[in-house]
């Protein structure tokens, strides 16, 4: 009888601190949007501010998950692929609902992954089946986990260092460290870098961006992702068939591939070689380098936080290190939703007052970043905090369609970001320099930071 008593007063302080923290942001929001409409050009011209930045997003998923948790529209707010409305789902329990009915609700980017591969798909973009089971089997195969801590890690660990310094205390992150990084695992240990370091960074950022975040299918961008693959796929099959006639001993994923071609492994022929390392290359270095860029800026904005990253970083505390990096991404995730397509009419949140029908063809926006914040099932969200288990974060997705690159992540991010948070007087440049800049893309293109030269 204590412990019920004990249980409905937890559960109830839990519901009026969910409730207080969704009335808060719903007045902070209105104050903003009552700016908004006053500022030159009205609402219309200000409404993308209002959402530009990860706590103004915190503050609407706070909104969202007390008034609306499952919130259903008609309006496609995904026109880059074919859907009959939207569903925003942003309680954490009904997010993971989604995102492990792979039957009910399947990965929407077959008909993108086929335009860049010109015909054929990736797994990616498949829903469960023989091709899917074939080609991630067939790639784990190249792929070891061991690679990781016995071919990537190191080499990252050793550039990463020297970039920093060489630098001379100023470093403008994504140019000289944050993409570079990703970029030499890709010529490494993929072997196959591309004819130089930018062309492959320019092409595998365009056609993420395509893949990932035209929401509104933009022309422009698609021409620019279509060339770029069409470049891409040229540079690969030449690739392919140089190794082909010319041996290497290289422990890189394209020996290891045409290795299983020759044992005869399924869907290892020179065309699925190259779409499966297309698609891996894709997700390679946009978004390691977004990630390792945010997670820093976001230490910046916890003064606490960041100190005791620079003194793990010291003193070699990786464990400490890793673990606020992975906080600073729950803050500011490098890909806020996951959306997926329901395939049938189907019901979410079964049995709760929360209750969704959604209708086939919709597309459900998992918001994980609200699901990392959402009171009901983490503890102190709104904290800082970096004795989370690593399994309440979803910065790589989860279920079938978990970042296939996951562990290389898990290990490059913080191995690129030691060297710079180790730096003595590390900080922001003065002005603009000192703040992320996309450019005219959604990935960092300039960030750079100071600190005292060794």
């Amino acid at each position: 009888m204590i412990r019920f008593g004990a249980n409905l007063w937890s559960a109830t302080v839990t519901h009026l601190r969910c409730w207080g923290n969704g009335l808060t942001s719903a007045v902070i929001l209105a104050g903003d949007a009552i700016g908004a409409a006053r500022a030159p050009g009205g609402i219309a011209a200000n409404a993308g501010a209002l959402l530009a930045s990860p706590e103004k997003q915190r503050r609407l998923f706070d909104v969202l998950r007390v008034f609306a948790p499952n919130l259903s529209t008609r309006r496609k707010l995904a026109a880059s692929y074919d859907n009959s409305g939207t569903v925003v789902v942003s309680r954490r329990a009904d997010v993971l609902e989604v995102l492990a009915r792979d039957a009910d609700f399947e990965v929407v980017y077959e008909s993108r992954m086929r335009q860049l591969t010109d015909g054929d798909n990736f797994f990616l973009g498949m829903q469960p089946g023989w091709a899917y089971t074939r080609d991630t089997s067939a790639m784990r195969l190249a792929a070891r986990r061991t690679d990781v801590a016995e071919i990537v890690l190191p080499q990252a660990q050793t550039l990463a260092a020297q970039r920093v310094r060489d630098s001379g205390g100023r470093l403008d992150s994504p140019q000289a460290l944050t993409r570079h990084v990703p970029w030499d695992m890709t010529a490494r240990y993929f072997g196959v870098g591309g004819p130089d370091a930018a062309t492959m960074q320019d092409w595998t950022t365009t056609q993420f961006w395509y893949l990932f975040g035209d929401l509104g299918a933009d022309p422009v961008l698609e021409a620019k992702a279509l060339a770029d693959a069409a470049a891409l796929r040229a540079y690969l099959d030449g690739a392919i068939a140089a190794r082909k006639s010319d041996p290497t001993a290289a422990p890189d994923l394209l020996n290891r591939c045409l290795a299983l071609q020759a044992a005869g492994v399924p869907g290892m022929t020179d065309l699925g070689i190259r779409n499966n390392l297309l698609g891996l290359l894709i997700g390679a270095i946009p978004t390691i380098s977004k990630a390792c860029c945010l997670a820093l800026d976001e230490l910046f904005r916890h003064p606490q936080a960041l100190c005791r990253a620079m003194t793990a970083a010291r003193e070699g505390d990786d464990a400490t290190l890793a673990a606020s990096l992975w906080e600073a991404l729950r803050f500011n995730p490098h890909n806020p939703v996951i959306y997926r397509r329901a395939v049938r009419d189907c019901v979410i949140a079964q049995s709760t007052l929360r209750r969704m029908r959604v209708k086939k063809g919709q597309i459900v926006f998992a918001a994980t970043q609200s699901a990392m914040f959402d009171r009901s099932a983490f503890q102190a969200p709104n904290d800082f905090l970096i004795d989370r288990p690593f399994g309440d974060y979803i910065i790589w997705g989860t279920g079938m369609h978990t970042c296939f690159g996951a562990a290389i992540n898990e290990a490059l991010i913080p191995a690129i970001l030691k060297p710079v948070l180790a730096q003595q007087g590390l900080g922001r440049a003065v002005g603009p320099s000192g703040q992320i800049d996309t450019g005219e893309t959604p990935f960092p293109q300039h960030f750079t930071v100071t600190f005292d030269p060794v």
